[in-house]
């Protein structure tokens, strides 16, 4: 019986553990993903925001009554390498974490502008990509 109890202790520590790891690791990777965005944004850095983009992905926002959607490809090429703002404060607002899918709420802080982007990302074979990103921004 105590051998018993013991396998079943075990097994079921070892399942459990297992579940438990994963959205930690998933968690783990959106935060990486989108913390590469950041370092990409902050310095102008196209190949690392590039990277934490999915080939097939659009931002879009609305201001002053237009719609816009650009491509990935037109959001990169307006990126110029510059130096990190000191100024610059970039924040993971929220998670929604749904088996390979995720909404994350980012927030962009500059010393003129404060940001709020919507990131819809995808887990594939490759990690974690932005496949859609919606946007608005204030002026500080």
């Amino acid at each position: 019986m105590y051998k018993i109890l013991i396998s079943s202790i075990i097994v079921f520590s070892f399942f459990n553990k297992g579940s438990a790891q994963q959205p930690t690791t998933d968690i783990q990777g959106i935060e990486s993903t989108v913390q590469l965005y950041f370092d990409g944004w902050g310095t102008g850095d196209s190949t690392k925001v590039g990277k934490a983009m999915h080939s097939s992905c659009h931002l879009k926002y609305f201001r002053e009554g237009k719609f816009t959607d650009i491509s990935r490809l037109d959001y990169l090429s307006k990126f110029k390498i510059r130096a990190r703002p000191d100024s610059l404060v970039t924040r993971i607002a929220s998670i929604n974490l749904t088996d390979n899918i995720a909404s994350v709420k980012a927030e962009i802080i500059t010393a003129t502008h404060f940001f709020t982007d919507y990131f819809n990302m995808i887990k594939t074979d490759d990690g974690w990509f932005i496949v859609d990103k919606v946007s608005t921004n204030k002026k500080r």
